[in-house]
């Protein structure tokens, strides 16, 4: 049975009726590497398992949440209106007891919301997709101003562990020259990236300045978080957010 204890429930001051969960790698029933709480169904897991998992996800959340095919892009949908598993790293609501939700397991997840309280999203930020605006692309399909909404930032590959290649850090610098600061040399040739430095940054680009979270690292937890750097074969957490 999957209980509060083996879920993350964010720490951030948002508004009574702003209801988010983040799952671990625990309480579920999938079986090595997919151990145990396992939520994706394209990552070669037994696909009964995987349904078991999120039915037992299910007694946490109103309503089945409106699941994405990821594909490190920037497109954002509206989760109410939803069809089938659409091709989406980002989803947004502001229909009551729709679930926002993105799969992670080393990527960074952002979950988005207004201080009014009337508009949530949940966002995937691999690096690509945060290199090309996913996160920008969000806050606009919200639209409300940057200033007035919170984040916060769930488990994903700390900055001890994410190395990348020269070709990666230039990348980002060439879009933000305060990128430079989130990067630190890493063995020959490479760079470690601060995901998480990365993502309060374009952040703060587009006003939210309200970030909470981060500094979970899943490539340095195996008892707690999925990372597929780490593990390559391996399951997927999610972090899910929406309007009660």
């Amino acid at each position: 049975m999957l209980s509060e204890y083996n879920l993350i429930i964010p720490d951030w001051p948002a508004p009574a009726n702003i209801k988010a969960v983040q799952t671990t790698r625990l309480g579920g029933i999938s079986q090595f590497p997919y151990q145990s709480l396992n939520l994706g169904m394209h990552v070669g897991d037994n696909a009964l398992h995987v349904a078991a998992n999120r039915q037992l996800l299910n007694i946490h959340v109103p309503t089945e949440p409106v699941w994405l095919n990821q594909v490190h892009g920037i497109r954002v949908i509206d989760a109410a209106t939803a069809n089938c598993v659409p091709d989406a790293d980002a989803s947004f609501a502001r229909t009551r007891n729709t679930v926002c939700a993105v799969m992670t397991a080393d990527c960074l997840p952002v979950l988005l919301c207004d201080q009014a309280g009337s508009v949530v999203a949940a966002v995937h930020a691999g690096w690509r997709s945060l290199l090309d605006g996913v996160i920008e692309a969000s806050v606009a399909a919200m639209a409300s101003p940057g200033t007035e909404l919170l984040a916060w930032l769930g488990p994903a590959i700390g900055p001890e562990a994410f190395e990348v290649g020269d070709d990666v850090r230039l990348a980002f610098i060439a879009r933000d020259a305060a990128a430079e600061q989130a990067f630190r040399p890493g063995s020959e040739g490479k760079w470690l990236a601060d995901i998480f430095m990365l993502g309060r940054q374009r952040l703060a680009n587009v006003g939210v300045t309200r970030v909470y979270g981060g500094g979970q690292c899943t490539y340095s937890h195996p008892e707690r978080f999925f990372s597929f750097r780490r593990d390559q074969a391996t399951g997927r957490m999610a972090s899910l957010i929406w309007l009660e």
